[in-house]
């Protein structure tokens, strides 16, 4: 049972000295209290009662930490059992296999994937950010590391090869991935070395004994690997695990999990399927057989969206977007920066090939409708954004396009903007392709 605010402030100095970056310790102590702030944060706090406050307000799935510098990923931290009842917190980590029983060119080819297989979708960049390196020797290792800063490192092989490992990774923390029988091994390593451990067994019994056995060796960064024979198993121990953690608190199985969907199918397209479903029940790391375009883009893009807190919308940032690469006499056209309005505008503009300036506006991620009752979306708003954005200087004509649904203000919006001239453009976004060229003739035909 976590502590309450009050509890909290009792065991703190209650010096109200703003350090911490709230105007009281009892402000402070409700943010503690409710995981919005870290113990950490006050500088007078005695250490025994840092310890003892962030034992007491650690969730039940406990966070586990890998990497380092800038490339710091967070597993676990999870404190319900569906996304509706609060927020899935840490997104799972998707990666693949390196192996050092692999050729040098293959070894070069997945490495180049890596490096290759990014998207920026609403300025989040989407890529696979952990490698599993199977086998592991500290020339691999190495190589990973420099070649790509940004993953997170699983690490398989024999006690004596890993510690070689760790002294290449420097302060950077890999997960260690005994094999199996000989996790009790690693318990000192481990706790030595400060780096978090996987417990793995042949069943989900034999998990739950190796890890009281970690926590009993002082271990608290652990990974589960429930060891499942099948997939029907696989998602019973799943939801096992996270029901013991979230219901009834018991400790050795409030940890994340690490799973590999290639070790129930042959099949690629199944393999990816059984991924996909793992995101939502209830992986924190996730390793294919191999990496292919279309199935890391799908996975991310899910990933993404079941990880993106549903009180929050997704939005996009303001500014000016170029589509196909337009010019002074390109049309302009505007809308809001709701993250689904803008992917179905920006998809049908780049589907009809005419070079477009998309204006998008700060919104706070509201709909155009949402957003223009909201008085976030008005002739006012949009005629102060058209005029510090810089629009101006990029091009030579003043036509400037509205949303079909926002065709009540065009009179208002031409009073706000003298020198341009307002265009109702259509409805809904399919219409655009057929608009955009209609405009781009007029605007070629008045220059002309």
């Amino acid at each position: 049972m976590g502590l309450t605010g009050i509890q909290i402030l009792g065991k703190l100095p209650k010096k109200n000295c703003k350090e911490c970056g709230f105007p009281t310790c009892m402000a402070f102590a409700m943010k503690v209290a409710a995981g919005q702030a870290e113990i950490t944060a006050c500088p007078y706090v005695d250490p025994k009662v840092v310890e003892e406050i962030a034992e007491a307000t650690a969730p039940p799935i406990r966070t586990v930490k890998l990497g380092g510098g800038d490339a710091i990923y967070s597993l676990g931290g999870e404190t319900v059992l569906f996304r509706h009842e609060r927020r899935f917190e840490n997104p799972p980590l998707i990666g693949t296999i390196i192996s050092s029983s692999m050729s040098g060119d293959e070894v070069d080819r997945r490495i180049n994937l890596y490096k290759k297989l990014s998207w920026d979708r609403v300025g989040i960049l989407l890529r696979p950010d952990v490698v599993y390196v199977e086998g592991a020797n500290a020339p691999l290792v190495k190589r990973i590391r420099e070649e790509l800063p940004w993953c997170a490192l699983v690490l398989a092989g024999d006690k004596g090869n890993l510690e070689e490992c760790l002294k290449v990774c420097g302060d950077f923390k890999p997960l260690l991935y005994p094999a199996k029988g000989e996790t009790e091994g690693f318990f000192e390593l481990a706790k030595g070395k400060s780096v978090p451990l996987v417990i793995s067994g042949d069943s989900l019994d034999e998990v739950v004994s190796l890890s009281q056995k970690a926590l009993d060796a002082g271990l608290k960064d652990l990974v589960l690997d429930p060891g499942s024979k099948g997939v029907r198993e696989l998602f019973e121990d799943l939801m096992i695990i996270r029901r013991s953690a979230i219901k009834t608190k018991f400790k050795p199985l409030g940890f994340p999990i690490i799973t590999f969907p290639y070790r129930y199918t042959d099949d690629y397209l199944l393999e990816v399927s059984l991924a996909s479903l793992l995101i939502p029940r209830y992986a924190s790391i996730i390793i294919l057989s191999q990496l292919s375009a279309g199935a890391v883009f799908n996975l991310l893009v899910e990933r993404m969206n079941i990880y993106t807190d549903p009180q929050k919308p997704l939005v996009v940032e303001e500014g000016i977007y170029p589509v196909n690469g337009p010019d002074e006499y390109s049309p302009v056209t505007i809308t809001c920066n709701f993250a689904l309005t803008y992917f179905l505008v920006n998809g049908e503009i780049e589907g009809s090939r005419v070079p477009t300036w998309l204006l998008i506006k700060d919104t706070d991620g509201l709909s155009v409708l949402t957003a223009w009752a909201a008085g976030k979306f008005g002739a006012d708003t949009i005629a102060e954004f058209v005029k510090k954005c810089g629009i101006a200087e990029k091009v030579k004509h003043r036509k400037l396009a509205i949303p079909g649904l926002l065709a009540s203000i065009k009179g208002e919006l031409e009073e706000e903007l003298p020198d341009w001239e307002i265009i109702v453009g259509p409805r809904e976004a399919s219409g655009l392709p057929a608009f955009l060229r209609q405009l781009q003739e007029e605007i070629k035909a008045k220059v002309a």
